[in-house]
């Protein structure tokens, strides 16, 4: 076996001895991209090699992580001894890491990440730090429009760019938390913007591993990098510090339509203008009064002559599962999907509830528990 196909061997069969990197999705990710290229050289060393990735591969444990963020991250570091001798393979690899693109949802690539407004125009990457993510999604500032981690320099900026692009209410991202080892993802993303790629689709002037865009076009690039500005925070989790950022940013952006379900504005969805009565504003002059809000107990609220709805978050399939009861407890229907939105919607359209308190909780704890599926944590559907 000639040098280099002995590096590449020597550096995956170290990392499939250590139990860490039979779980994570670095080592998964370079054993199908190994699968993937090593047929292309039509060499008897790498046909060797190739039986040894066979071997490996059924090794592996089911994956706890996509990046465990070692400073040494073997797998990507052999595929890397590969592609630099032989730079034919790198257009062949990450074959194993397609994404799915919902042209009818937004986001339209699922990922791990916080939706707070669709129209808002600031993102955030919390890149390594995903505790940052959640305590940002908790404080829910102004001018939040999503915030997730970016681990990975190659499938982690696909998404966050086709997400993006899908959205023109984002108008900056801001890039902060720790950045992952190796991988330089939040570097990554500013050279993306700074430079652009180049003919393989690699990212120009990024210091990560494999910095290869493999799921979107040049096009999708170029209409990323005009849309959208990027603050580099890298290193930052003061919370503080990124929420006076992210209503800065806010301020300084012109006021967007507001985005449809997609993500397009209207442009791709069936619209019906709604005549709306004429609102008669006040002159400055005139005072209003100002009514304060009374203090309510939860029995405050009517039961809905309609019935009473069960929330139960389905975590393992990131769903909603909605029981729609009598009051005479009958079972009369049930609700599902992803988002909170699209449920409580298709309940008010269908005239499943007729009271505006139970509208208004029905709401509130719907989006609760799809909150508590992003995040992980328990959820108690509150007594109405």
């Amino acid at each position: 076996m000639n040098p280099t196909f002995k590096k590449v061997h020597s550096e995956i069969q170290r990392g499939m001895r250590l139990s860490r990197c039979k779980k994570c999705g670095c080592m998964r990710g370079t054993l199908a991209n190994l699968k993937a290229s090593l047929p292309l050289l039509k060499l008897k060393d790498a046909a060797e090699l190739l039986q040894n990735v066979n071997e490996w591969s059924s090794q592996l444990e089911p994956q706890e992580y996509p990046c465990y963020g070692c400073k040494y991250c073997i797998p990507p570091e052999a595929m890397t001894i590969l592609t630099s001798k032989y730079p034919l393979l790198a257009s062949a690899t990450l074959s194993s890491c397609e994404i799915k693109v919902n042209d009818n949802s937004w986001p339209q690539v699922e990922g791990e990440y916080t939706v707070l407004d669709k129209s808002a125009p600031v993102a955030v990457s919390t890149l390594a730090s995903i505790k940052l993510e959640d305590k940002l999604a908790r404080l829910k500032p102004e001018g939040l429009c999503i915030v997730g981690k970016t681990e990975t320099e190659n499938i982690g900026i696909d998404k966050i760019v086709k997400n993006v692009i899908s959205n023109p209410s984002i108008r900056s991202i801001i890039v902060a938390g720790k950045d992952t080892e190796g991988h330089k993802s939040g570097k990554t993303l500013l050279a993306l913007w700074e430079n652009g790629v180049d003919k393989n689709m690699r990212v120009i002037g990024s210091e990560g591993r494999r910095p290869i865009l493999k799921n979107v076009s040049v096009a999708d690039v170029d209409k990323f990098r005009k849309q959208i500005r990027i603050e580099d925070m890298i290193g930052c989790e003061d919370t503080k510090s990124l929420v006076n950022k992210i209503t800065e940013l806010a301020l300084q952006t012109p006021v967007q339509p507001a985005v449809s379900g997609c993500g397009c504005h209207g442009s791709c969805c069936d619209t019906t203008t709604i005549s709306m009565p004429a609102v008669l504003v006040p002159k400055a002059s005139i005072t209003v009064p100002t009514v304060k809000a009374k203090k309510y107990s939860k029995s405050s609220i009517k039961l809905d002559k309609a019935g009473y709805f069960v929330i139960l978050p389905q975590k393992d399939k990131s769903n909603i599962l909605v029981e729609h009861y009598s009051y005479d407890n009958k079972l009369i229907r049930k609700i599902e999907g992803k988002s909170s939105r699209d449920i409580y919607l298709t309940i008010i359209s269908n005239n499943w509830v007729t009271d505006l308190g139970h509208a208004a909780y029905l709401g509130k704890e719907l989006s609760r528990a799809e909150l508590s599926i992003k995040n992980g944590y328990r959820f108690v559907q509150d007594g109405a």
